[in-house]
């Protein structure tokens, strides 16, 4: 996939400055740390787009990037992560008033990708996240981060158990690697079939 640009186009902290572009958006999110940025570069084919920290909770607004790749141009939304992140109780709940408010009234979006770190187990937190979006109307797919760092067999046996535990209907559970570029060629296929 030849991407022809990828720029940021604003972060937002509030709802009233979401860009209204007329693009199809695509949104990223997940727990703190389990490599929305890392997975955003890969994509997009740049080392520093968006910002990574191995400290949970860097990103802390909505950020839209504009991406030309081949003839389609759509924005990717890049989420603040929820979970451990140490922040106030008081900060992490704007950050979820200001995640919800962009899932449930963003008619632009097109697809919620949700991460998932394949050596953790998918808890109740991503299961429900799962079924909130379901419920909303929101087309979902799991991606599967940090691919690489388990051997091929304990991949495929996590993988499998991930699968089994998604009661919420998705569009696919993907597995890919931000370092090695493993299934990033198969994410942009099934973004395109979303968009």
């Amino acid at each position: 996939m030849k991407i022809r640009s990828a720029e940021l186009v604003i972060s937002c902290s509030s709802p009233s400055q979401f860009p209204e572009t007329g693009l199809s958006e695509v949104a990223f999110l997940g727990r703190s740390n389990v490599g929305k940025s890392s997975l955003l570069n890969a994509l997009v084919q740049r080392k520093k787009l968006a910002r990574t920290s191995s400290t949970p909770g860097k990103t802390r607004l909505i950020h839209f990037f504009r991406v030309e790749i081949g003839k389609t141009e759509l924005m990717l939304v890049d989420l603040p992560g929820y979970g451990w992140a140490k922040v106030s109780k008081k900060e992490r709940d704007s950050w979820q008033r200001l995640i919800e408010s962009y899932l449930e009234g963003r008619p632009q979006l097109r697809a919620a990708m949700l991460l998932q770190d394949l050596r953790r187990k998918i808890s109740e937190d991503e299961i429900l996240l799962l079924e909130w979006l379901a419920e909303r109307s929101v087309p979902s797919m799991v991606v599967v981060t940090k691919a690489d760092k388990l051997k091929p067999m304990k991949r495929k046996n996590q993988i499998g158990m991930l699968k089994k535990s998604i009661t919420a209907p998705t569009h696919a559970v993907v597995p890919t690697s931000s370092q090695s570029g493993d299934g990033i060629d198969l994410l942009w296929k099934q973004i395109h079939a979303m968009i």
